[in-house]
């Protein structure tokens, strides 16, 4: 089934290139699998193909919902029935439904759209392909062979011209299209109008407009449908990955600039900058109006939505633009996913490691060995490193210095602090002895501090290293006494509870 879909692909586009005889492989294989053969044979194919082109083709609608859908069906089943009989097409119409968009018939694409619970159906390019060929199939009752010869003739002088390298064959060409126009001006202006189209070529270039229009519309879905199998190819890689992720990003993104910048991209892209140009929109309408307005066309005019078209272009390009941003949206919600299992299968992986690790913190395997160069890395910035500082000598005299003898007080050399820290716990017990528990600030009221801020840090010293006493740094206390030259200090503590051993 695969080499049979790729030769399908490869003859597809041979014949978009140059036209090569059928192969019977290839028509064999697509006889079994494309949906397009698949509605030609099938038994209920009459009605089918002309539900689906009244659904959708009639009034150029690109989605219609289940219930609008089933509605139509369930009207147009009930007609059938009463001129087949009523056994005629038994089954219900969500049923017929389900089985047309049902992978292995493919002639309706069933989602749901963004923020809608209900379902909605569009038509494949495959059936579009198939009511195209049925088109073909009725007899025309005009052909027109010189508008579209005009038109050949037109994309040959483009494509030639398109590639001319040769500046004076380009110049020639561009003159003697400007001499056939100066001739043209000449001739109105003295009042000939043979230059006016008859009934014939009138009625002739609009049937083609007719045919192109609708031919375009049906592109759109297969220019849509292109972006989503690519999504789905994508989709079908990252499951199946088992590479880098820089890899894995590199090609996603590759072949999602592959499609755009592509030539089937390119078009498209440039045919919507030309349709949402307000200039464009505007030579559209005033054109679609001055030709309705032409007497032999408006009576051959039984399709009025051809007058505008160009609105229904406009809407099917931007439903296109809307799934290409959705399928962007898509990806990259997938590809967050798949980095969050990533990081769930990490964390897995080391709460493992864990495990094993406090299972056997007690009885070690003898054969485990490891051995860590560092734990951690030493990193040495160039600007760090201190520039060089050469050595000093020093020159050293036995000579005695003789300067003036200055007398200075050396009392104060022996003149040391001392703080009992038994005393400050007694001061503490006292201050306990009738009651369970006491600040700091009471202690000190009862015992004030002899020897300034070292005694009050003392008490902090002991609070800390104590069980039966807590700081409370949320909580302040403002502390106050007098130094020994009589000055009166203050200071702002956390405030200290001291706690009786039986209380606590």
């Amino acid at each position: 089934m695969v080499a049979g879909n790729s030769r399908a692909a490869q003859h597809e586009y041979n014949c978009y290139t140059a036209r090569v005889p059928f192969d019977y492989f290839d028509l064999r294989e697509m006889r079994k699998s494309h949906p397009a053969w698949r509605l030609m044979y099938a038994d209920n194919s009459p009605m089918i193909a002309t539900f689906l082109d009244r659904a959708f083709r009639e009034e150029n609608d690109r989605t219609l919902s289940e219930s609008e859908l089933s509605m139509r069906l369930e009207d147009f089943l009930f007609t059938l029935r009463e001129t087949e009989g009523d056994e005629a097409y038994p089954r219900a119409a969500r049923a017929y439904l389900d089985e047309w968009a049902h992978v292995e018939k493919g002639w309706l694409r069933k989602f749901y759209p963004p923020a809608s619970d209900e379902a909605h159906y569009d038509l494949t390019p495959a059936t579009e392909t198939t009511l195209r060929w049925l088109d073909g199939l009725f007899e025309r009752r005009f052909v027109g062979t010189e508008s579209r010869l005009n038109a050949v003739v037109q994309l040959l002088r483009e494509i030639a011209g398109g590639v001319e390298e040769n500046r004076e064959l380009r110049l020639t060409e561009l003159k003697r299209r400007r001499a056939e126009i100066t001739e043209e001006i000449a001739r109105i202006s003295s009042g000939e109008t043979e230059w006016q189209l008859d009934d014939r070529s009138l009625r002739e270039r609009f049937f083609e407009f007719s045919r192109t229009a609708r031919e375009l519309l049906s592109d759109f879905r297969a220019v849509e449908n292109n972006f989503r199998e690519l999504d789905r190819n994508v989709r079908e890689q990252i499951a199946t990955w088992s590479g880098e992720k820089s890899e894995m990003l590199e090609r996603i993104f590759g072949e999602h600039d592959a499609i755009s910048e592509s030539e089937q991209g390119q078009s498209f892209r440039a045919f919507w900058d030309f349709l949402m140009d307000p200039a464009s929109q505007e030579e559209l309408t005033d054109l679609l109006d001055r030709v309705f307005r032409i007497a032999s066309i408006s009576a051959e005019a039984e399709d009025t939505r051809l007058r505008r078209i160009h609105f229904d272009w406009m809407s099917a390009g931007e439903q296109t633009q809307r799934t290409v941003a959705r399928l962007s949206r898509q990806l990259r919600s997938y590809l967050d996913d798949r980095a969050y299992y990533e990081n769930r299968r990490i964390t897995e992986i080391l709460s493992n490691i864990e495990k094993a690790a406090i299972a056997i913190r007690h009885e070690p395997p003898d054969d485990l060995e490891m051995e860590l160069s560092d734990v951690r890395p030493e990193i040495t910035l160039p600007m760090a490193r201190p520039l060089f500082d050469p050595p000093r000598s020093s020159e050293l005299t036995i000579e005695p210095v003789l300067e003036e003898t200055v007398e200075i007080d050396a009392s104060a050399l022996f003149d040391r602090i001392i703080v009992d820290r038994r005393r400050l716990l007694q001061n503490i017990q006292d201050a306990l002895h009738d009651r369970s528990q006491v600040t700091l600030a009471a202690v000190l009221a009862a015992h004030p501090l002899e020897e300034g801020l070292a005694e009050l840090i003392d008490y902090f010293a002991i609070a800390a290293g104590s069980t039966h006493a807590s700081i409370h740094e949320d909580q302040t206390a403002v502390l106050t006494w007098r130094d020994r030259t009589g000055v009166v200090r203050q200071a702002t503590v956390p405030e200290v509870v001291f706690v009786a051993k039986e209380q606590s």
